[in-house]
């Protein structure tokens, strides 16, 4: 009972740091549970993916209330995202932990200074809207769900950037739009982790009752944030999440 009520109380930390960077808490769930539970890489993700899942889409539903997704957009990126990561997955399972640990790591990193150095580069206002065509959103949905079916993040962490940086969305409405991609994504790859027997259920469902409780509370922060300082929150976020796992030997 203890077990299940820190995991519950571990779930609702993770639901509301995805509320607020619109990532489904995956990307903090899963250096803590490699390096506080000592689980390996795979095992980590997949577990984690069982609060992802849920996670996302609530989330996606309380970011569409504020700022309606264009569902002609999001399925390209869906699709891309939805087939990509489906092949990533399969062949992440049978890969080397401690290689996909450091892989991982090192893609934050590189992440967080991508994020950061682009606020002070100069470009337009984002505007809530995506400038961009279905091909571009079907290779970007491609590519995030390769990162997703590797490393069991849905694939927002890349795409949220890129739909700033590049097509001009705001950073709330990429959020929003990253969610829609990350869904369909996450629950594919969950479904072939839990197929190789890459997940712990018994951590994972009161992990995901415990971020469903408080992921809307976290995504009403997001609204509250200036862009700025949501994004210096995420890559200082990012910059935690890789030195957690540089931890674990």
């Amino acid at each position: 009972m203890i077990e299940w009520l820190m995991y519950l109380v571990l779930g609702a930390a993770m639901g509301t740091l995805g509320g607020i960077f619109g990532i489904g808490g995956g990307l903090i769930a899963i250096p803590v549970l490699a390096l506080f539970f000592n689980l390996d890489q795979q095992l980590a993700q997949g577990t984690a993916l069982v609060m992802v899942v849920p996670n996302i889409l609530l989330a996606m539903w309380r970011y569409h209330q504020r700022t309606p997704i264009n569902f002609f957009q999001a399925l390209p990126l869906a699709a891309g995202g939805l087939v990509c990561a489906g092949l990533a997955s399969m062949i992440a399972v049978g890969l080397d932990p401690n290689a996909m640990r450091i892989g991982f790591a090192v893609f934050m990193l590189v992440l967080a200074a991508y994020n950061y150095t682009q606020m002070f580069l100069p470009k337009a206002a984002g505007s809530g809207e995506v400038r961009a065509r279905w091909p571009a959103l079907l290779a970007l949905g491609g590519g995030s769900g390769v990162l997703g079916g590797f490393f069991g993040v849905g694939g927002s962490v890349l795409a949220t950037p890129v739909l700033t940086s590049v097509f001009g969305a705001s950073q709330v409405a990429a959020q929003a739009l990253s969610l829609a991609l990350a869904a369909p994504s996450t629950g594919i790859t969950l479904v072939t982790y839990a197929l190789h027997h890459h997940v712990n259920w018994l951590m994972g469902i009161p992990m995901a009752v415990g971020g469903l409780v408080s992921v809307s509370w976290g995504v009403k922060v997001a609204y509250r944030l200036p862009e700025r300082t949501l994004r210096t929150l995420f890559c200082l976020f990012l910059v935690l999440c890789a030195g957690l796992l540089a931890l674990k030997h």
